[in-house]
């Protein structure tokens, strides 16, 4: 008859029941040798009591008390004068004593796995006094171990690899369970491994719990995972132990051992002839069963005519073949290409190189399609010349193109007139001859680039583009001309043989810089005595004029400088500090302050043309310059005063040949001011030479 689990408890509490009421030494004391004891007002020459260890089976279920065992003295006459105590772990709540019998009994169901043992004291009092007739002694009720605990995997369920193809009795994973029941009593947590689901392709030792292979070969491409079902069994595997599972998948990882191959012998692709280089012609893909690296492929061609035309690559992310074109493609020239192109793996396994070899060929052919093309010209750019001279109508040149399909259409001509705005050429619709039609002027322009359409006559939507330079020849077509219009003055007082001035001619005809040209005087012009033309080629401009020569010294004199004052009253005062001293002249004249040893002997026409023109100069790059020239000149006064000040400079600009004619400028110069050279100024100073010369006559009168 089978037990069940509770039924087999009973079973085993009942027999350590019979046992614990058969044998008596484990409920009662025991006599021992042992020191006398000794209490006041008597004494005892032994003792008369020792406690023992009890035993307790866990898990009991009945309805009435537990016995554990039985305290007894041999003081007890068995009259209840001894009274009996119990105290410690447990003692009144788990554990009751019967004070007349010293009957042990345990009032609750044990667990071994929640507590092992229990450590009490017992004594032993008499009735009427209360004292101790023995010592207080020590005990232990310990738990005794029942089978009441499955196996458990606390790691489970489990995960695990192993390579395909792998040897049997490759090690793929251990599993480990735990039984909570007592390992050093029987053989409750002696545990047994077993495999229930897996065979026949993996295997357990059964006390380790080590899975491994059990059959060879295993193939990843026909069944790439297995899910095992591993058992443990306590009570060392017999019957009646307890038992808990755990499941483990088992994945075949990839192993490099299937070469690939092409599903196909040949493949066959039709392109346009029309079809840019770098595109792409076709994808092709060797199949591989393994994945991973173990699938990358390699791709090149390794024969065929169409090496040079195309090239093929691998896709990384689908291992496909992509065949692509490196040169255009011609119909007319050639209309279909082969090529035999090899398939391998990247990284092959030694182990598994008897299953064939790691690599497959396969043959494509490529078909051209013809494409109606455009018409071709014969050169990339003709050069072409003609005379500015030349009449309308004459022939420049002659351009070509052709259909570069089979058909050979017949091609039209015309000019791109975007090119051509001013229609200065045609061409002939059938021959391509170009011609004038319009007179050239090299001067005008001298090359023309012109673009050429030519198109089939069957299809005018095929146009192609021809491009021609056509370079103007020069002829001398054109006079000289004056470089400028030149308006000359000379003083009256020039001597005889002076130069007054110097002209120059150009020419729109070449060479631009190599004509000779040759000077004279008109009809008119010869007549007049005065003046006469020397031709000598020189081209630069000079206009020379003289003046009367100012008597005044050369440089000016420092110590003749003299400043006015001029007195601040816009403060509260400050004593002395009111007045500065400026240059009033320096004030009211740029260009004094910027060459302060002017000489006196330079005539105004030739300091005019000496010095900086300013007319073009915008005013306010003019004030800027004169502001920081006045600053700078601050900076490395040492006279300056040591805090900041003011001065205004009131700048009137400049330009004036005459400079400054007010009496402001008469304080650097001397009191008796000279102002006869302005009669030598011409007209246009006449009146101011009226009003300020001492001369009794004037030039102009």
């Amino acid at each position: 008859m089978k037990l069940g689990k509770v039924e087999f408890c009973h079973f085993l509490q009942l027999i350590a029941l019979f046992l614990c009421f058969s044998g008596m030494s484990q409920a009662e004391l025991s006599r021992s040798r042992s020191k006398p004891y000794f209490q006041s007002g008597r004494s005892r020459t032994k003792r008369s009591w020792v406690w023992n260890q009890f035993f307790v089976l866990e898990e009991y279920m009945g309805s009435d008390p537990l016995y554990v065992g039985k305290l007894h003295s041999d003081v007890d006459k068995g009259d209840g004068s001894i009274k009996y105590i119990l105290s410690g772990e447990g003692a009144s709540s788990i554990f009751i004593i019967d004070e007349n019998t010293g009957d042990i009994h345990a009032t609750k169901r044990l667990d071994r796995e929640e507590q092992a043992y229990y450590t009490l004291r017992a004594q032993a009092l008499d009735r009427l006094t209360n004292k101790p007739v023995e010592p207080e002694s020590e005990f232990v009720i310990k738990i005794q171990d029942i089978n009441d605990n499955e196996p458990k995997f606390l790691d489970g369920p489990y995960t695990a690899g192993v390579p395909e193809m792998s040897p049997v009795g490759t090690s793929v994973v251990q599993v480990t369970a735990t039984d909570a029941d007592d390992p050093t009593y029987g053989n409750s947590a002696r545990v047994v491994y077993s495999i229930l689901q897996g065979q026949p392709y993996f295997s357990v030792e059964p006390k380790t719990g080590v899975i491994k292979t059990a059959l060879p070969n295993m193939d990843r491409e026909a069944k790439d995972q297995y899910l095992l079902v591993i058992q443990a069994k306590d009570m060392v595997g017999q019957n009646g132990g307890l038992s808990g599972t755990t499941s483990v998948t088992v994945t075949l990882t990839d192993v490099n051992d299937n070469p690939p191959r092409f599903p196909r012998r040949s493949y066959q692709y039709n392109v346009p002839e029309s079809l840019p280089v770098a595109s792409v012609v076709a994808r092709i893909k060797a199949a591989d069963a393994d994945i991973g690296a173990n699938a990358e492929m390699e791709y090149k061609i390794v024969d065929g005519d169409g090496l040079g035309i195309f090239k093929i690559s691998v896709d990384k992310d689908t291992q496909e073949g992509i065949i692509t074109i490196q040169k255009e493609l011609d119909f007319e020239a050639k209309t279909s290409y082969t090529l035999r192109i090899e398939a391998a793996n990247k990284d092959a396994d030694p182990r598994f190189l008897s299953l064939g070899p790691f690599s497959d060929t396969t043959t494509v052919k490529i078909i051209v399609e013809d494409v109606d093309e455009p018409p071709v010209f014969s050169a990339p750019l003709y050069p072409m010349e003609v005379s500015e001279a030349t009449q309308v109508g004459n022939i420049i040149g002659t351009v070509a193109a052709h259909d570069p399909d089979s058909s050979n259409s017949p091609v039209r001509y015309s000019i791109d007139r975007n090119t051509d705005l001013e229609r200065y050429f045609n061409i002939d619709a059938n021959s391509g001859v170009i011609t004038t039609a319009k007179s050239l002027d090299r001067e005008t322009n001298a090359i023309h680039n012109i673009t050429v359409l030519a198109m089939e006559s069957q299809n005018p939507s095929q146009v192609g583009r021809g491009y021609v330079a056509i370079t103007i020849l020069d002829i001398n077509d054109n006079a000289p001309e004056f470089a400028m219009e030149y308006e000359t003055t000379v003083c009256e007082n020039a001597q005889p043989g002076q130069v007054i001035q110097k002209i120059s001619a150009v020419d729109k005809d070449e060479p631009s810089n190599g004509h000779q040209f040759y000077f004279s005087l008109t009809t008119d012009a010869t007549n007049n005595h005065n003046f006469s033309l020397k031709d000598n080629k020189v081209l630069i401009l000079l206009i020379v004029t003289m003046r009367r020569r100012k008597k005044e010294p050369l440089i000016f004199d420092e110590e003749r400088d003299i400043r006015e004052n001029i007195v601040r009253y816009d403060d509260e005062g400050g004593g002395e500090e009111d007045t500065e001293a400026f240059d009033m002249a320096a004030l009211r004249n740029l260009n004094v302050i910027r060459d302060t040893k002017t000489r006196r002997d330079v005539t105004p026409e030739i300091q005019f043309l000496s010095r900086p023109t300013f007319k073009s100069i915008p005013d306010n790059v003019i004030f800027r310059e004169f502001i920081w020239e006045r600053l700078k000149e601050a900076d490395v006064d040492p006279g300056a005063p040591p805090y900041d000040s003011l001065q205004t400079y009131a700048f009137e600009g400049n330009g004036s040949v005459a400079e400054s004619l007010s009496s402001l400028d008469s304080i650097s110069s001397n009191s008796d001011q000279n102002y006869d050279y302005l009669s030598d100024w011409g007209p246009r100073f006449k009146r101011l030479a009226d009003m300020y010369g001492t001369g009794q006559e004037s030039l102009y009168s």
